[in-house]
């Protein structure tokens, strides 16, 4: 396979500029549907501790959230202690925000719930798009919205179920990062594929 962060000739969607980082997770995870519980949980987590900062941030440091958090595996998650928040505290390799770290705890507990109630996280999420993705047909990342009425309904769901850091934005950056909604942009080589 050809590293596709070198093909310079490529049309990519304008928000992964010329990092080569913003650009493999383009190229290679970005608007991909996924089903798998386990990165979709990887996701409701970085993406809540993404709140008010820049997603490249949270992609600079996912590897460390990746060690921090148990391999983002929901059941080891869900069982940290005080102790494991005083540790992640000060993990100078991650968002050291008390409140962020507290909810990932929270909401893998609350994640789990739901994998007991529908079966998989996957069933309950992708239940609301009649597991298909909504493929939207924008020509530019002005067109693009930061909300939907849908992520207004799922977000308020997950809200009343008690997550946090889960709002709106949140939750339609996660439909686009785990492929609920194509959001390239039209003119992007990855637009027909995902």
């Amino acid at each position: 396979m050809t590293d596709l962060t070198r093909c310079t000739d490529l049309k990519r969607c304008g928000w992964c500029g010329d990092d080569p980082l913003y650009q493999q997770y383009h190229d290679k995870e970005w608007g991909v549907p996924c089903r798998d519980d386990k990165k979709l949980f990887e996701f409701v987590l970085l993406e809540g501790a993404q709140a008010g900062l820049s997603w490249i941030t949270i992609l600079r440091k996912r590897e460390a959230y990746r060690s921090a958090f148990a391999d983002f595996d929901v059941h080891k998650v869900a069982a940290f202690t005080q102790q494991d928040i005083e540790r992640l505290i000060n993990d100078a390799g991650i968002v050291r925000n008390r409140l962020k770290i507290t909810s990932a705890i929270s909401n893998a507990r609350l994640f789990i719930d739901i994998q007991k109630e529908f079966g998989s996280f996957s069933d309950y999420f992708w239940g609301y798009v009649d597991n298909q993705p909504i493929v939207n047909r924008w020509a530019s990342l002005r067109e693009i919205p930061a909300t939907t009425e849908l992520s207004d309904l799922i977000a308020k769901d997950m809200k009343k179920r008690g997550f946090k850091f889960f709002g709106s934005t949140i939750c339609y950056a996660h439909m686009q990062a785990m492929g609920l909604v194509n959001d390239h942009t039209t003119d992007c080589f990855r637009y027909q594929e995902c």
